[in-house]
């Protein structure tokens, strides 16, 4: 029997194809343990906006054409106190690093693109992996940061895309509000229809490498700051932990997620009593909006009842924070003794 020799190269290479193989069968098994108790008549969805109370929201771009306007954007960003979140290709990565490099040194947060832009729906599992960490890879290389965020080519996802990229660690980010700035409309076009539907949440695409764009988002931003709304980076807006997302995309924040008591519900209730009756909510109504916000699910609320059992988590929040920073002001106090 002829005896077989393996150097250390081989050695290392075989080792090196056995670690990337283990790597994609943990991102599958992953993806696959999280998607147990998904009934199979209910399509995954990704986050196309998140209902806030707080005016907050995110300034997108996807970035996968050429770099015709880089500069321009980061200085109509900088003079409106603007913080953007980019979605880049790995493919743009290559061709301009140093523009990747631009915006991230500037403060705005680079997420995932995909590697080379693929059509996705539908895309075979192992193929999405390795392009999806291309892209990451080449991001983290420029910017020294793991993306944490992915948006998908075209906008196109499904079930299986959205169960992969949880298992990676993923969230994947859609729009409720379009520019349609692809589409060559005028820069008043592209003004009027943002600002017409920007809402406290809302999630906002545009493209880089547009003049249309370059030359609407001026007032844009005028507007939007005009209307009270306030900027800030995708992985800002979205919540990380106990949300749910309704049959529209909308990510939604559970009790659980502000470790809402039963008493502390009833307690802020009281507190803000007259806020309540000012506001002309009916007791009817009041009980209801306090069970929702016990189980932690707005979506059972009529439309015009979350906005206020928003208000009251928020309320929740931020006596919980001013609860929090006193008992560590009286800790502090006691140890200084």
């Amino acid at each position: 029997m002829r005896a077989v020799s393996i150097t250390k190269k081989q050695i290392k290479r075989i080792a090196a194809i056995a670690a990337a193989a283990a790597a994609t069968a943990a991102v599958i098994i992953t993806a696959a343990v999280t998607s147990v108790g998904t009934k199979a008549e209910q399509r995954k969805l990704p986050i196309y906006r998140v209902e806030r109370a707080d005016n907050k929201i995110a300034v997108t771009f996807d970035v996968a054409w050429e770099n015709s306007n880089t500069d321009e954007l980061l200085d109509i960003l900088n003079d409106y106190d603007a913080k953007a979140t980019f979605f880049i290709t790995g493919d743009w990565c290559d061709r301009y690093p140093d523009d990747v490099k631009k915006f991230a040194d500037a403060g705005h947060e680079i997420e995932n693109h995909s590697d080379q832009h693929p059509h996705v729906e539908g895309i075979n599992v192992n193929d999405l992996i390795n392009d999806t960490r291309e892209c990451s890879r080449k991001i983290k290389m420029i910017t020294g940061k793991e993306p944490v965020l992915y948006r998908a080519p075209y906008g196109e996802y499904d079930d299986s895309l959205l169960t992969t990229l949880e298992g990676m660690g993923l969230k994947t980010i859609q729009w409720d509000v379009d520019s349609v700035d692809w589409n060559k409309p005028t820069a008043e076009q592209i003004t009027k229809k943002v600002l017409e539907n920007t809402k406290s949440g809302s999630i906002l695409l545009f493209h880089n490498d547009l003049q249309n764009t370059t030359e609407a988002l001026p007032n844009v931003l005028k507007g939007l700051k005009e209307k009270g709304f306030e900027f800030v980076t995708v992985d800002e807006l979205i919540l990380h932990d106990n949300y749910t997302i309704d049959a529209n995309g909308e990510q939604q924040p559970t009790a659980q997620s502000l470790n809402i008591s039963d008493e502390k519900v009833e307690a802020v209730m009281a507190k803000y009593h007259d806020e309540i009756a000012a506001a002309g909510v009916s007791d009817e109504q009041l009980s209801a909006a306090v069970e929702a916000i016990k189980n932690g699910d707005l979506s059972v609320l009529p439309d015009e009842l979350r906005p206020f059992a928003l208000e009251v988590m928020a309320k929740l929040k931020a006596d919980d924070t001013t609860s929090t920073n006193s008992d560590n002001t009286s800790n502090n106090t006691a140890l200084q003794k």
